[in-house]
């Protein structure tokens, strides 16, 4: 359990960073409670970035690192993420976690590098050459709130499969579902209805495709 003292100086800590690097740098602070996964933020700076507040839910991140031993949990620096309105982002995530190993917290640094990308660009447009080839990576979205980040999730799960939901058989819903699963989307307060109405299957089904 985040005690109080650590929430602030967290928070404390995020305040300054948001204050050092300004406006474009989002600092957010996930409390790690798996009964309450719904409501996870409880600090944030420059919530603009993401269209996020204090209250809104977790991210594909923190629902990814529920679904993991604490001791597999390695902080990741310096990564991409995009936002709802394709806004790319500069991403970090520091796992917070107590005496005995166990994950409390998880601290994210998003920083909007959109207008230096574009930037660039525009640059790279005078100096490329026809030879060069760059490898491109969709980043990982950061939802507004749950259900954005549940249809994300719904729609990774088909792009694994590779057809819509009216084609599929029960193997690949199964694989849809299974995916689902190991992402965390049951952790999100009523997702197994929308799940098994959008696969077209009873909830009773769908339990049995996890197991």
């Amino acid at each position: 359990m985040l005690q109080d003292s650590k929430l602030k100086f967290l928070s404390q800590v995020g305040k300054a960073l948001a204050g050092q690097f300004g406006k474009d740098c989002e600092i957010v602070i996930h409390k790690i409670d798996s009964n309450d996964m719904d409501q996870s933020i409880v600090s944030i700076e420059n919530g603009h970035v993401t269209s996020r507040h204090l209250g809104d839910g977790p991210s594909k991140v923190v629902l990814e690192a529920l679904q993991k031993d604490p001791d597999e949990l390695v902080d990741r620096i310096n990564y991409l993420t995009r936002t709802h309105d394709g806004r790319v982002l500069k991403s970090s995530t520091l796992y917070i976690k107590d005496e005995e190993g166990n994950l409390e917290a998880i601290f994210s640094i998003n920083y909007d590098v959109s207008s230096l990308i574009a930037a660039e660009s525009a640059i790279k447009a005078l100096t490329a050459t026809p030879e060069e080839k760059e490898a491109e990576s969709e980043p990982n979205l950061i939802p507004q709130d749950v259900n954005e980040l549940l249809d994300e999730l719904i729609r990774e799960s088909i792009k694994i499969v590779g057809k819509p939901v009216a084609l599929m058989t029960k193997e690949d819903k199964v694989k849809c579902i299974q995916f689902l699963n190991s992402k965390g989307a049951f952790l999100i307060t009523k997702s197994g209805d929308k799940i098994s109405k959008f696969f077209n299957i009873s909830k009773y089904t769908l339990y049995s495709y996890i197991g």
